[in-house]
C-alpha cells in the first residue's frame, strides 16, 4: 500500500510559482497512476492533472493547462506539480492522489495554497 506526504504549499504573489511534491511510501510507485486535485473553500474537489504509471499526462483544461505541468519521478518515489503564473483562484488545498486505472483511491494529507492579489 502507498502512503502519500505532499509539501511545498506557501503563500505567494499572483503571478509567482510554486512546486508541489508528494512523497510516496512503498515499493509499487512506479505501477501507479498519480493525480493532483484541489479544493478551494466552499468548492468541490476538483481534478487539477494525473500522470499515468506509463508517463502519459492530462490537465484540467478549464483551469491549469499552459500554467501548471506535472511530472514523476520514480527513483525517488515522488510526483510534482510545477505551478506557475499563479492566480488568486488558484487558492485551494491541494491534494496528491494514487491509484490504478485512474481511480484514485489513495490520498495525502493536503497542502495549503494561497495565492495573494
Amino acid at each position: 500500500q502507498v502512503q502519500l506526504v505532499e509539501s511545498g504549499g506557501g503563500l505567494v504573489q499572483a503571478g509567482g510559482s510554486l512546486r508541489l511534491s508528494c512523497a510516496a511510501s512503498g515499493k509499487t510507485f512506479s505501477t501507479y497512476d498519480m493525480g493532483w486535485f484541489r479544493q478551494a473553500p466552499g468548492k468541490e474537489r476538483e481534478f487539477v492533472a494525473g500522470i499515468r504509471w506509463t508517463g502519459g499526462s492530462t490537465y484540467n483544461p478549464d483551469s491549469v493547462k499552459g500554467r501548471f505541468t506535472i511530472s514523476r519521478d520514480n527513483a525517488k518515489n515522488t510526483v510534482y506539480l510545477q505551478m506557475n503564473r499563479l492566480k488568486f483562484e488558484d487558492t485551494a488545498v491541494y491534494y496528491c492522489a494514487a491509484g490504478k486505472g485512474l481511480n484514485y483511491d489513495i490520498w495525502g494529507q493536503g497542502t495549503q495554497v494561497t495565492v495573494s492579489s
